[in-house]
């Protein structure tokens, strides 16, 4: 018996190790490498998002295998690049994501607040902490002073995210937040928090400006404990505040908000509105469909822009909490949705449903592009079968579903640019390359983007075809 295990376990690694066949490339030059990092419309830095690629990588794709008017559709829209460079280029762009954080980011985008829409919500805002900032200002000591055991949960409740504040509703604060913030800027968090609604598209895009400034290492940010944009550790954060007694300096909430808002709106807004969905990946296309028959617009997609989460890499919720604290979400259970630390086969099984459940909303001639990464370890240990990752989720999500393989083409990451080379050892490491998988819904869908490859692409911004509208 022992020996037919070993005789399995032994097939399997070979398995493990085989190295698929290569796929032909495509010769699309990643020309968006050579833009500016901020290039596109204002909105895209809305808030910064872990392992989302380039505004310009979206264009590259949108600018070859779309047109005005067409639908494009990313199932993991992430912080909504894909689905709002379609809007800012006349497309119809559609984005779904699971994570909340993500849904709150592309919808702030496809469907944002006008500048005056935001400037008379923020002076309500101003009026209403005007006339009550006594009651948090209170509320925000009495949670800073919290008497109960540090290494225990808190005891001091506060209204919760999105509640207008009945006593009725009521949660309680973390102490790695309160330790991120000064007194007057927690009470003005604590009460903006609680009377924006994010079903409400103008409460929702202030709400997502807001995430965009919770933590960094400038002036214009609330807090300045964390190093970086993401979310360091809730006990390291603690422990550092603690061992360096940290004190974060007064920032008015109000004014870091006007400022954010000036940013995001200093170029005209996409005139052509987009559709957000929250979700499973696995069960876009009816909810697409729906939205997209409810609003009188076009029921079949044409182009997919996507970017399918990493094996092994990403805690969205984890390196997120404070921003997820802030919108009322609890990154514990973003993660545990999520489930985004696939193993191989899991992770292809995972890609295959997907693939297979946008079959029937993909126009005839349609064309898929999904940006594939390449992980090589995970906590420092070497991932079996995860390099060339593109060309098995081809042989074994891809293909079976009926796809037409069109190519790939390259994306070269410098080593440094990486987002997980931040963490080091304690997290999945990636590869220099990411993989770009070409398809065609159909051997039409094939055939238009092996022509389209070679399509030049416009890298003014904004482009001259959308100057005049």
């Amino acid at each position: 018996m022992a020996t037919v295990t070993r005789a399995r376990n032994a097939a399997q690694l070979a398995l493990d190790l085989e190295v698929p066949a290569a796929l032909p490339l495509l010769p699309i030059a990643p020309e968006w490498k050579d833009q500016p990092r901020l290039w596109g419309p204002a909105l895209h830095p809305m808030c910064s998002y872990l392992a989302s690629f380039p505004a310009a990588l979206a264009h590259a794709f949108i600018g070859r295998y779309s047109r005005r008017g067409d639908v494009v559709l990313d199932p993991f829209s992430g912080r909504g690049t894909t689905p709002l460079q379609a809007c800012a280029e006349g497309r119809i762009g559609v984005g779904n994501d699971l994570n909340p954080l993500a849904y709150l980011l592309t919808a702030a985008k496809v469907e944002p607040a006008t500048p005056a829409e935001a400037a008379t919500r923020l002076a309500t805002l101003r009026l209403g902490w005007a006339s009550s900032s006594a009651d948090w200002l209170a509320l925000a000591e009495t949670v800073l002073a919290d008497p109960s055991d540090p290494s225990g949960p808190p005891s001091v409740a506060v209204p919760i995210a999105g509640s207008g504040a009945p006593a009725t509703r009521l949660e309680t604060v973390p102490r790695e937040v309160t330790v991120a913030f000064h007194s007057r800027t927690l009470a003005q968090l604590l009460y903006v928090r609680t009377v924006l609604r994010h079903e409400d598209r103008t409460d929702r895009f202030l709400a997502a400006a807001l995430t965009g400034i919770l933590h960094g290492k400038s002036a214009s940010y609330l807090s300045e404990l964390m190093p970086n944009t993401f979310s360091m550790a809730p006990r390291y954060v603690r422990d550092f505040a603690a061992r360096t007694a940290f004190a974060s300096p007064d920032r008015d909430v109000f004014g870091g908000l006007e400022k954010k808002l000036a940013r995001l709106h200093r170029e005209a807004l996409p005139r052509t509105p987009g559709i957000a969905l929250l979700g499973d990946a696995r069960d876009t296309t009816d909810r697409a469909r729906a939205a997209l028959r409810e609003r009188g617009l076009p029921e079949r997609v044409r182009l997919v822009v996507t970017s399918p989460p990493y094996l092994r890499v990403v805690k969205y919720g984890y390196y997120n909490w404070l921003r997820t604290w802030l919108l009322g979400e609890d990154a514990r259970a973003i993660d545990a949705a999520l489930d985004d630390a696939h193993h191989r086969e899991p992770y292809l099984a995972f890609l295959r449903e997907v693939l297979a459940d946008l079959r029937p909303i993909l126009a005839d001639d349609a064309v898929v592009v999904l940006v594939i990464g390449d992980v090589e370890t995970d906590r420092g240990r070497p991932i079996r079968g995860a390099v060339g990752l593109a060309e098995r989720v081809w042989e074994r999500a891809a293909e079976p579903e009926g796809y037409r393989l069109a190519g790939i083409a390259l994306d070269d990451v410098a080593a440094g640019r990486k987002m997980t080379k931040l963490w080091g050892a304690e997290a999945g490491q990636a590869t220099k390359t990411d993989r770009i998988l070409v398809l065609g819904a159909t051997e039409a869908g094939r055939r238009r983007a092996l022509s389209g490859a070679a399509t030049p692409i416009d890298w003014d911004w904004p482009p001259r075809g959308l100057r005049a509208i």
